[in-house]
């Protein structure tokens, strides 16, 4: 896709090169969400959205404040209101239904679901201009469907101590983070082709001050929900991740994310985010002290196959890429 106002980039491959890249360094970051939820101790999924995008918003704020004239004369009510919902669908609604989902239904399963975002971004985003015809990407669409079900399958399919209704409320918040999260992918990557009078920094960081924003409306509900009491120990870990994710994960990872997609066509972005799901792996890896089972080895493949797949799907596409 090329925005109206943004140059056409002279070589295509390199353009697409450095979108993947993008799109690594941004999964590569916000994989750690998937951890956060365990490192942020026992305050509910409401006060750790709260406090993570506060956070995000006070950063957004101290980093905006020498152009805020020059960028806020710029900045239209619809493009507010669209940072208004891209906010709520990519940040504090997301980050509450995707820590739910954690600490009810496990990270496997919650990686499992979140796993087949490609697959809807990519067929929503396949009639967009700049993008290879849906044809060409179904190998890479099979290999991402069987890739997630590889990651998860172990631990849905093993029996677990956690209620069924404790399971059955993790997959349904799980499932709404896949539609939150494809929302945000597929609206906030056609509002950034739109706006190249916008930096990728300028809007990342507006997006920072909504959802910052947004979060205080969340502090009530958080205290409503809270089972403290906590200690300075509990206080001082909510803080150090808050500030921790909100640098890594919303001010960089998102960053790198709308970078990408303004290198890349929407199909192309849908398959970037496999790299949230395979960090996030790697992480929990990490994390548990163990090495991948056969299945989540598998998956790995699986899941580099179907990023592969979709590449050379679009390079066999003779079209160019926008840049901003």
């Amino acid at each position: 896709m090329i925005s109206s106002t943004a140059p056409v980039v002279s070589n295509p491959a390199r353009s697409m090169a450095a979108g993947i890249a993008c799109g690594a360094a941004a999964g590569a970051l916000w994989g750690l969400i998937f951890l956060a939820p365990r490192l942020a101790g026992p305050f509910n999924p409401v006060f750790q959205a709260a406090a993570r995008y506060l956070a995000y918003g006070v950063i957004s704020v101290v980093l905006l404040a020498p152009q805020w004239r020059r960028i806020a004369a710029t900045v239209t009510r619809r493009e507010w209101l669209a940072l208004a919902w891209l906010g709520i669908a990519g940040n504090t609604l997301y980050y509450i239904l995707v820590s739910t989902a954690v600490r009810t239904g496990g990270t496997a399963m919650t990686a499992l679901v979140c796993g087949f975002m490609p697959v809807a971004v990519t067929l929503i985003g396949s009639r967009d201009p700049g993008s290879a015809p849906l044809r060409r990407l179904v190998p890479s669409l099979l290999l991402c469907i069987a890739g997630a079900v590889c990651i998860g399958w172990q631990t849905v399919a093993a029996p677990s101590p956690a209620p069924v209704v404790e399971r059955i409320v993790g997959l349904l918040c799980a499932v709404g983070a896949l539609v939150s999260w494809t929302a945000y992918a597929v609206g906030n990557s056609r509002w950034l082709t739109r706006l190249g009078r916008l930096s990728v920094r300028d809007w990342t960081l507006l997006t920072g001050i909504m959802a910052g924003a947004q979060s205080l409306f969340l502090f009530p509900l958080a205290l409503v929900l809270d089972q403290g009491p906590h200690d300075g120990v509990d206080w001082a870990r909510l803080v150090i991740v808050s500030i921790g994710v909100a640098i890594l994960a919303s001010i960089a990872g998102n960053a790198f994310w709308n970078r990408m997609c303004r290198l890349l066509p929407l199909t192309l972005v849908g398959q970037m985010i496999l790299f949230e799901t395979l960090f996030a792996q790697i992480y929990g890896f990490l994390w548990e002290r163990r090495l991948p089972a056969f299945l989540e080895l598998a998956a790995f493949v699986l899941v580099a196959s179907s990023v592969l797949s979709c590449v050379a799907a679009h390079r066999r596409k003779e079209t160019g890429f926008g840049a901003g």
